[in-house]
């Protein structure tokens, strides 16, 4: 565990100089991700450790290397956890990779994301500069919040060095029921199991059965589990580690993999195929060859956007096309943060 903040400084400004392109490279977990990246390695794996954990105000800083592993272990000791469930794709995924792919796990829609509890960051830009945004407190942003920013932006705005964090006590009780269902009627009961005031914290489809996970105060989760339909799931925690990390058999296999993000209550889009349907219809998961034109139509008409998540032809684009406003409005950042395009070239986009 270390800081090398001026080491990282001195390569950006050395490729910078001698007009080279960089990749940035964390713990390599998410290297499936978005387009592949011809340019020089920037290993940040080493820029790692805990800079500040405030159990109390429940506020967590730390280097964008290190590894989730080892902030959860962290947290274990005072019974709290990251709310928003970081994927771990391997034992070598990093927090800083987790904000860059803005990854959050299955209670998404209900215990937050990476990007919403993000509290400030700090960012070293195209010019070498290591600069800071945001703080430790819940509203200390006024103008772009340029913390959140970094979600989902695959370290094309910028070289991410520190991240702080707003984190949570871990509920008090956990349960998952489990019933069958056709996907047309779990659609329908996990939309209608949303709107109750129940602690719902997971809703999935996968093989004709339908999930629900319950966490919080142990009477409220048991008065739960007693109202609504379905059997009691003995190893629920199991089934939903392995949705988060892609262990599951679903996610097994080179078939190309496919994520919808759209309006939890649409139809399923009409393509055969595997579907495994997520955070209460809001991310649905298809395996199965496709164009990706074809693919946008569909979540089009379902309210939402589609990406090509890992596998298939990543020579074209892999993330869904842009309007033109959209567009010009990344560009714009991306000159503002990185003037060279030295970070990532082509990695979210070919045009970015």
């Amino acid at each position: 565990m270390a800081d090398i903040t001026g080491r990282l400084q001195e390569q950006i400004l050395a490729a910078r100089d001698e007009k080279r392109k960089l990749r940035i490279v964390g713990g390599g977990s998410k290297a499936f991700m978005g387009r592949q990246v011809n340019a020089d390695d920037l290993h940040v794996g080493e820029h790692s450790g805990i800079v500040e954990y405030q159990p109390v105000e429940l506020v967590l800083t730390a280097r964008a290397g290190t590894l989730l592993t080892d902030i959860e272990a962290a947290l274990a000791e005072n019974n709290q956890m990251m709310s928003f469930e970081p994927p771990r794709f391997t034992d070598k995924a990093t927090i800083g990779g987790t904000l860059a792919c803005n990854q959050s796990g299955p209670g998404r829609p209900w215990t937050s994301s990476v990007r919403d509890q993000v509290l400030g960051t700090r960012v070293i830009n195209g010019k070498g500069e290591h600069l800071r945004f945001g703080g430790q407190v819940m509203k200390n942003v006024a103008g772009y919040d340029v913390s959140r920013l970094q979600a989902g932006a695959m370290g094309t705005l910028g070289l991410i060095t520190e991240i702080s964090l707003k984190v949570l006590p871990r509920p008090a009780a956990t349960a998952t029921l489990v019933s069958e269902l056709p996907l047309v009627d779990a659609i329908e009961v996990m939309n209608r199991r949303a709107a109750e005031p129940k602690p719902l914290t997971g809703a999935c489809w996968l093989d004709g059965k339908l999930y629900l996970r319950l966490s919080g105060a142990r009477s409220a989760v048991d008065a739960t589990a007693r109202q609504w339909q379905g059997e009691l799931l003995e190893d629920g925690d199991r089934f939903w580690a392995e949705l988060r990390d892609h262990t599951s058999d679903f996610f097994a296999g080179d078939e190309p993999l496919w994520r919808f993000s759209v309006n939890p209550t649409a139809a399923n889009p009409d393509i055969k195929g595997d579907w495994l349907v997520d955070w209460g219809g809001a991310q649905r998961w298809y395996r199965g060859e496709a164009q990706l034109s074809g693919m946008e139509a569909l979540a089009v008409q379902a309210g939402g956007q589609v990406s090509l998540f890992r596998g298939g032809d990543r020579s074209g684009e892999v993330m869904h096309r842009q309007p033109a406003p959209l567009k010009a409005v990344q560009q714009r950042l991306k000159h503002a943060f990185d003037p060279d395009a030295i970070f990532n070239p082509g990695r979210l986009y070919t045009w970015m």
